[in-house]
C-alpha cells in the first residue's frame, strides 16, 4: 500500500471517529506496521525512522489504532502500541478480566496537539450483576525513542484517571473489606461527597475497621493500588454491603473550616489536633494525586522546627527565652553560610525569644557548635515524640529527625538538612508545647482496637511556660501577627519557609494553636509561612473544634 493510500484511509477512520462512532468496526492495526510511511527501494519498501514530535496525521493514526485495540479486547496489540508495552499489557489484560469491564466504546473529543481527551462507555458484569462505567480520560502521542514510531504514552491514568502508580491495575468483585459510615466526634456522618478531601482517609478507615465495624461486604469495582498501605479505592458498586459505623475524633465544623481553607491554594495540606487529647479533628489535602499528604507527607519543616530546636537549647541549659541568642546578618558553620530572610536587621543583643519571634536563622545556626550532634534528635523523640512508631488509625509518617553531623547539625536546627515532618507531625509537635505531655495524635478512638500508642516524656514545666511566651509573641508581633491578629482566646504561632531541591520558591510551612485547638498546614511552592499556610491555619483556628 502506497503512504498517501494509507494516510487517506486512517484518515478517514479517525474522523468517523471524531464523530462519535467507535472503533470496533474497524481493523487498522496492520496498517501502521508500516511505522507511518517510508520509501520504495529496487527491492520493495525501505523504512525511514522519523524523528521530532509527531504530526496531526500520526497522533490520529496512532490514536485510532490504540482505541480500536482496546476496544476489541486486544491487550498485547495495544499495548505494543504504547511506549512501554511492559507495564501497559498487565492493566490491559486486567481492564477486561480481573475488572469484568465489556462493550467498551471510546469516544474522542479534538485534539490539541499530541493530546486527544476521550470518554469511555463501558459496562462492569460481575456474577448476574452489571452496572454502566462511564468516565472521561485523555492520551497524548510521542515519537518512540528507539523506533522513532508515533506511541501512546503510556501513564495507567490514559485507562482510569483513579489509576496513579504503575502498577495500580483494576479488580472486580467482593469488596476487600464491608463499607463504612464513618461519623464524626458528635455522630454526624462523613462522606466524600461533603468531605472531597476526607476520600484516602474515609477509604483507608474502611480497609483498617471495616470488618471491626460489624459490616457486610458488597460487590465492587476497585483499584487496587500498589503503594504498600494504601487501601483499595472504589469505583462502582454493584451490589451493596451494609455498613458498620465508625467513630471517629472529626469534628465536622473543623473539617468543613479546612477543606474550605485547602482549596484556595494547589499541593496545600492541613491537620487539626486537640492538644489536651491526641484526638485529629481535622485532616484535608488539596491535590491533584490524592495522596495523603497531611499524614504521610515528608517535607523539610522549615523554621517551624524551631519550636523543637529552641525546647532543646533551653533544656540542653544554653540559653532561655529571655537569655541571649544574638542574630546576625549571616552565620557560618562547617563552611556552609547561613542568611536570614530578606530585611531582617542584625541584632547582636537579641534574645532567644526576640530572634524566635522575628524567625531568625542565624540565631540558631550560631549554637550549632554548643549542642551535640543527637541534642535535636533526642529532643524531639524523647519530649515530643517526632520519630516513634505512632498508631493514629491509618498509615502516618511520624517525623524524622536523625543525628547528622557536618553542615547538617546547623541545617537540622532551622529545619532544614535531614529533619523530615509533615502537618501531622508539626501539629503534634505544636500541641506539646502549649501543654507540656505528648499525646499521640488518634484518628479513631484507642477503644475501638485496644491499640498501643506511642509514649514520651513530655516537657518540664519552665520549658512549656517559655514556649508558650515565645508563640504568642510571634503571634501578636512577630513574623506570624498579621495571620493570627484577631483570634481571641490563648494564641501562639510559628512561621516557616523550607527551601527544597529542585524548587525556586519555598514550601510555606505554619502551625499555631488558639485555646485548645492546634493546627499546622504546609503549601508546597507556596512561599513564606503567612503567604499560603498561614491564612489555612488561621481559617481552621478560627473555625474551633
Amino acid at each position: 500500500m502506497h503512504k498517501g493510500a494509507k494516510t487517506a484511509i486512517v484518515g478517514s477512520v479517525f474522523a468517523v471517529m471524531v464523530g462519535g462512532a467507535g472503533y470496533g468496526a474497524f481493523n487498522i492495526l496492520s496498517a501502521l506496521d508500516s511505522d507511518g510511511g517510508g520509501t520504495t527501494g529496487a527491492s520493495g519498501p525501505v523504512s525511514v525512522k522519523k524523528s521530532g514530535p509527531p504530526d496531526a496525521s500520526e497522533v490520529a493514526d496512532a490514536t485510532a489504532a490504540f482505541f480500536a485495540a482496546w476496544e476489541k479486547g486486544q491487550a498485547a496489540a495495544a499495548a505494543a502500541l504504547t511506549n512501554n508495552a511492559e507495564k501497559a499489557e498487565p492493566l490491559l489484560t486486567a481492564y477486561g478480566g480481573a475488572a469484568h469491564i465489556t462493550g467498551v466504546r471510546i469516544t474522542p473529543g479534538k485534539a490539541s496537539g499530541a493530546t486527544v481527551p476521550f470518554g469511555v462507555a463501558a459496562t462492569v458484569s460481575y456474577e448476574g450483576k452489571s452496572k454502566p462505567l462511564v468516565y472521561k480520560s485523555s492520551l497524548t502521542v510521542v515519537r518512540g525513542l528507539t523506533s522513532g514510531k508515533a506511541l501512546v504514552d503510556w501513564r495507567p491514568s490514559l485507562v482510569h484517571p483513579g489509576l496513579k502508580d504503575m502498577d495500580d491495575t483494576l479488580v472486580t468483585g467482593e469488596s476487600a473489606a464491608p463499607p463504612i459510615e464513618a461519623v464524626d466526634r458528635d455522630g454526624k456522618v462523613l462522606t466524600k461527597e461533603k468531605y472531597p478531601s476526607l476520600g484516602p482517609v474515609l477509604d483507608q478507615l474502611r480497609a483498617t475497621y471495616g470488618e471491626k465495624a460489624g459490616g457486610t461486604a458488597g460487590i465492587e469495582l476497585t483499584i487496587r493500588h500498589a503503594t504498600p498501605d494504601t487501601a483499595d479505592t472504589p469505583l462502582l458498586t454493584l451490589a451493596e454491603g451494609k455498613a458498620g459505623r465508625l467513630p471517629t475524633t472529626i469534628s465536622a465544623t473543623a473539617q468543613t473550616a479546612a477543606e474550605k481553607a485547602v482549596r484556595r491554594f494547589d499541593n496545600a495540606s492541613v491537620v487539626a489536633v486537640r492538644p489536651s487529647t491526641g484526638e485529629v479533628l481535622a485532616v484535608a489535602n488539596h491535590r491533584d494525586d490524592g495522596f495523603n499528604a497531611a499524614f504521610l507527607g515528608e517535607r523539610a519543616p522549615g523554621s517551624t522546627m524551631k519550636i523543637v530546636s529552641a525546647a532543646t537549647l533551653i533544656d540542653s541549659g544554653l540559653t532561655t527565652a529571655n537569655g541571649p541568642a544574638p542574630c546576625p546578618a549571616e552565620a557560618v558553620w562547617q563552611s556552609q553560610t547561613f542568611h536570614n530572610i530578606a530585611d531582617l536587621p542584625a541584632d547582636d543583643d537579641a534574645t532567644l525569644a526576640q530572634s524566635f519571634a522575628h524567625s531568625c536563622n542565624t540565631a540558631f545556626v550560631k549554637f550549632a557548635d554548643e549542642v551535640g550532634v543527637d541534642s535535636l534528635t533526642r529532643e524531639a523523640q524523647q519530649r515530643f515524640g517526632v520519630g516513634l512508631d505512632w498508631k493514629t488509625g491509618i498509615p502516618s509518617f511520624d517525623g524524622s529527625v536523625p543525628a547528622a553531623g557536618g553542615p547538617d547539625t546547623a541545617a537540622n536546627l532551622i529545619g532544614q538538612g535531614k529533619v523530615q515532618m509533615n502537618p501531622l507531625t508539626m501539629a503534634s509537635v505544636t500541641a506539646t508545647a502549649t501543654t507540656g505531655a505528648f499525646r499521640q495524635p488518634v484518628i479513631v478512638p484507642r477503644s475501638l482496637d485496644g491499640r498501643t500508642l506511642a509514649q514520651a516524656e513530655g516537657l518540664p514545666d519552665k520549658t512549656v511556660t517559655q514556649l508558650r511566651s515565645m508563640m504568642n509573641r510571634t503571634a501578636t508581633s512577630g513574623t506570624a501577627a498579621g495571620v493570627m491578629s484577631g483570634l481571641s482566646g490563648r494564641i501562639g504561632a510559628k512561621t516557616g519557609s523550607a527551601e527544597t531541591d529542585g524548587s525556586a520558591t519555598s514550601d510555606s510551612w505554619f502551625t499555631g494553636y488558639r485555646d485548645d485547638v492546634a493546627a499546622a498546614a504546609m503549601v508546597q511552592d507556596g512561599g513564606h509561612g503567612i503567604d499560603a499556610a498561614g491564612p489555612i491555619v488561621a481559617t481552621v483556628l478560627r473555625a474551633g473544634g
